[in-house]
């Protein structure tokens, strides 16, 4: 669990050649958030270590959300790639990306959960929002996962439900050998032991699947 260091640091030690924690899969950080007056609780990935992910980032970003989605009890996650539109352009990386991750899914490259996008932040949460676009999707406007273009963006969403909606959060850092709490130094008590107590859940449910007490 981080304390009062800068991120950099406490990453630098995990993912050290030859004592850190390792695995083949990309580590990537992940948001649990109860916002106010949603339905659902929203995953939000990247925001916090992956700066500008490539698309076998993402790739791996998304496994990882939806393994915790799946573990929180989230049985078919849906996952929508955002972008600020939601159709192909050409001159915004974000949607081919997304389109590209779509695929990706569609031939088993990414298991577990439905995958989407591009979607815009408006029609990937709300229903009214989607069906006014014409968008037909079984993701768009009852997303679960909502992944950001890059770290910036998933850093000012994660922070606006945060400070203005009123959001309680909890952060995890998966794709390593342990499940890694990685909160903000301004965070509140609450987050730090809702970020304890889904890191808790992680490690049980990796004991479960490897036979290794938790």
């Amino acid at each position: 669990m981080k304390g009062s260091l800068h991120t950099d640091e406490l990453m630098h030690s995990v993912m050290a050649k030859d004592v850190g924690l390792r695995t083949a899969r990309r580590v990537s950080h992940v948001y649990v958030m109860d916002v106010p007056g949603h339905p659902r609780p929203l995953f939000i990935t990247d925001a916090a270590i992956n700066i500008a992910p490539s698309l076998e980032d993402k790739r791996d970003i998304i496994q990882n959300a939806i393994d915790l989605a799946r573990i929180l009890g989230v049985e078919t996650p849906r996952v929508a790639v955002l972008s600020a539109v939601e159709t192909l352009t050409p001159k915004l990386q974000s949607t081919l990306d997304a389109a590209a991750l779509s695929k990706m899914a569609d031939r088993g490259q990414i298991s577990g959960g439905l995958v989407d996008g591009p979607l815009a932040f408006d029609n990937a949460i709300n229903v009214t929002a989607a069906r006014e676009k014409g968008i037909v999707s079984t993701v768009a406007g009852r997303a679960d996962i909502l992944v950001v273009p890059d770290l910036v963006a998933g850093n000012m969403l994660a922070k606006q439900l945060s400070f203005l909606a009123g959001a309680d959060a909890a952060g995890v850092v998966l794709g390593a050998r342990v499940p890694i709490i990685l909160t903000s130094r301004a965070d509140s008590e609450r987050t730090r032991i809702a970020s304890c107590a889904v890191a808790v859940l992680i490690a049980r449910a990796t004991a479960r699947q490897t036979g290794i007490s938790a």
